[in-house]
């Protein structure tokens, strides 16, 4: 790995699946990533709220540059949600502002109202959250005691699921597409139940291709940290995984050296179209590219030093 000199930091490449623990926010959680691996540079893939666990992927070093690809991705939830009560953030962290007489829910009611919301709906995203409305974000205009108005917006439930029946907290799994929020999905099926209600608990199981049994926690990067550098980068995986869906051109060496000088070549890709991942001979991984459907493909982001995987 080479180092900065500038901030003894040292250039890491690849992916860690982090399991975020509950009561720390993404960032804290990516901070302490960094830290742990003395990287140079590092980012997350879609927050989680601190109540939330699971997994957050963190691209370090030329990970980053597919980080934008993992945010698209589908994402997998189990939610605990309590009936009865909503908050104003709409999750346990809140304070208490509506409580209803109605408490629980039996099974059939609670399956039907699912139903409804699986597949493209609109949700209004709540005022806790991330996004910016007028230069500002939603919440802190929120923790001013203010409130706005907010275009819905259209998201996919792809499965909607009761993993667990108890009346009054029942345990839910939910696939769905970026930019869902479970906070709101708990507050809308309790309303559709006839109540309301707010999350209790939430875990991401998955983000994209990567699984629940593939996460590292806090404390096995510490214990690995011991073992020095190449115990904690053994934990990374390698930053492809994270398009290994899109179909793979392999280029020659010729191909492979025009193409980092940002010219669109020919080879390989026969009449695909689309974002396709790209490598050459004699350096793996180059990064992705766009099958143009003529046999040509053009650089799109590209490693700055051609080389796969887990560098």
């Amino acid at each position: 790995m080479a180092r900065d000199g500038r901030n003894g930091r040292r250039a890491v490449d690849g992916l860690l699946l982090l399991d975020k623990p509950t009561g720390m926010t993404s960032n804290a959680a990516l901070q302490k990533v960094k830290r742990l691996f003395n990287a140079r540079k590092a980012g997350h893939t879609g927050s989680l709220d601190p109540l939330a666990s699971g997994l957050l992927p963190v691209c370090l070093g030329q990970a980053t540059k597919l980080s934008a690809f993992l945010l698209d991705a589908e994402k997998t939830y189990v939610v605990t949600a309590r009936f009865g009560t909503r908050t104003d953030t709409a999750d346990a962290d809140g304070t208490v502002v509506e409580q209803s007489q109605v408490t629980e829910v039996d099974e059939r009611q609670l399956g039907r109202a699912l139903a409804g919301f699986i597949g493209e709906i609109e949700q209004i995203p709540p005022m806790y959250s991330a996004l910016k409305q007028g230069g500002r974000r939603l919440y802190e205009i929120a923790r001013a005691g203010e409130e706005v108005e907010r275009a819905p917006r259209r998201i996919v439930i792809h499965e909607l699921e009761v993993a667990q029946f108890d009346p009054v907290c029942p345990v839910l799994r939910v696939r769905c597409s970026k930019g869902t929020y479970v906070r709101t999905l708990v507050e809308d099926l309790a309303r559709a139940c006839g109540t309301v209600g707010h999350v209790a608990a939430l875990r991401r199981i998955r983000v994209g291709p990567f699984t629940e049994d593939q996460m590292v926690s806090l404390e096995a990067i510490a214990v690995a940290r011991e073992g020095g550098q190449p115990s904690l980068d053994a934990l990374l995986r390698p930053m492809d995984e994270a398009i290994a869906h899109w179909p793979a051109v392999e280029l020659g060496a010729h191909e492979a050296f025009y193409l980092r000088q940002g010219h669109a070549v020919t080879g390989g890709s026969g009449g695909l179209t689309g974002r396709v991942r790209l490598y050459g001979e004699g350096h793996g991984f180059l990064g992705v590219g766009e099958a143009l459907g003529d046999g040509r493909v053009a650089p799109r982001r590209l490693l700055v030093n051609a080389g796969g995987g887990a560098a």
